[in-house]
C-alpha cells in the first residue's frame, strides 16, 4: 500500500475498460491464515489483471478463498462469474445485495453496455458487525447503505484503515469525498452512513475509485458536516 505498510492489505488498482471508457478501480487483497480475501472483484474483463497483481504479491488467484462484496454495481461485480470459473472461492455479500449478484433482480443501476453481468452464487449474506480473521486483525464489515440498499464498507480497528467501497470516493478534485449524487440513488441514507463512518477511528482509507488516501476520521467529519449545512 502506498506510503505506509499495512500487514496483510493491498490494494490493487486496476486499469479496465468499462462502458466504453477507461476506468481504473481498486480491489482489495487482505491476507488471512487461510490464504486471501478479496473485497471487490472488477468489472468484466478484470480478472486478467488481478491474476498479474497478485502474482507480483507472491500469491496465485486460486488463493483466494473468499470474495467480499460491497455491493453488486458492474464494476465492482462484474468479473465476479470468470473469478469463480478459475477458484473455489466462497462469495459474501449483504443480503439485500444477494438477489442482484445471482440475477434473482437486475442491477438496479443497468449495465454499462446495456446486457448485465453474469450472475454468480452467494454462499454467505453479510450483516454488520460481522468480523472476519486477518492477518491486518479483525476485519469489521459495516453496513453503509445508500450508494445501493446494501452497500458495505470494511473497517480494520487495528490499524484504523477504512476500506469504504463507494461510501466515498478519492478520483475528484478533493483527496477524499462523499459518495458521488450521480450514482447514488438514496443520496440522504448514503450522508448518513458517511455520518456513521465519521464516529470511526480511521486514519487511512482506500475507496474503490480512487484507491489508497492518507485521510480518515477529521476527513469523514467534514464531508459529513459540509452536507448537513
Amino acid at each position: 500500500m502506498p506510503d505506509r505498510e499495512d500487514p496483510g492489505v493491498h490494494v490493487l488498482p486496476l486499469s479496465v475498460e468499462h462502458g466504453g471508457r477507461e476506468l481504473t478501480v481498486s480491489p482489495t487483497a487482505v491476507e488471512t491464515e487461510r490464504g486471501l480475501v478479496l473485497i471487490d472483484v472488477g468489472p468484466r474483463g478484470a480478472v486478467g489483471s488481478l491474476t498479474v497483481h497478485l502474482e507480483s504479491l507472491g500469491y496465485e488467484l486460486a488463493d483466494v478463498w473468499l470474495v467480499v462484496l460491497t455491493h453488486h454495481d458492474a464494476d465492482h461485480a462484474g468479473a465476479l462469474a470468470e473469478l469463480l470459473e478459475r477458484t473455489d472461492a466462497a462469495v459474501a455479500t449483504h443480503r439485500a445485495e444477494a438477489p442482484f449478484v445471482t440475477g434473482e433482480r437486475d442491477p438496479l443501476k443497468g449495465s454499462a453496455d446495456g446486457d448485465r453481468y453474469p450472475p454468480a452464487s452467494v454462499d454467505l449474506e453479510l450483516v454488520g458487525g460481522v468480523r472476519i480473521p486477518t492477518l491486518a486483525g479483525p476485519m469489521e464489515i459495516l453496513e453503509t447503505p445508500g450508494h445501493t440498499p446494501g452497500h458495505v464498507s470494511c473497517y480494520f480497528s487495528n490499524g484504523a484503515l477504512l476500506v469504504a467501497g463507494d461510501a466515498l470516493v478519492a478520483d475528484g478534485d478533493e483527496p477524499l469525498s462523499g459518495p458521488k449524487p450521480e450514482y447514488t440513488p438514496e443520496m440522504d441514507r448514503a450522508l448518513e452512513s458517511v455520518a456513521e463512518l465519521a464516529t470511526l477511528d480511521v486514519e487511512h482509507t482506500v475507496c474503490y475509485h480512487g484507491g489508497y488516501i492518507d485521510r480518515g476520521s477529521d476527513r469523514i467529519r467534514e464531508i459529513s458536516e459540509r452536507a448537513s449545512e
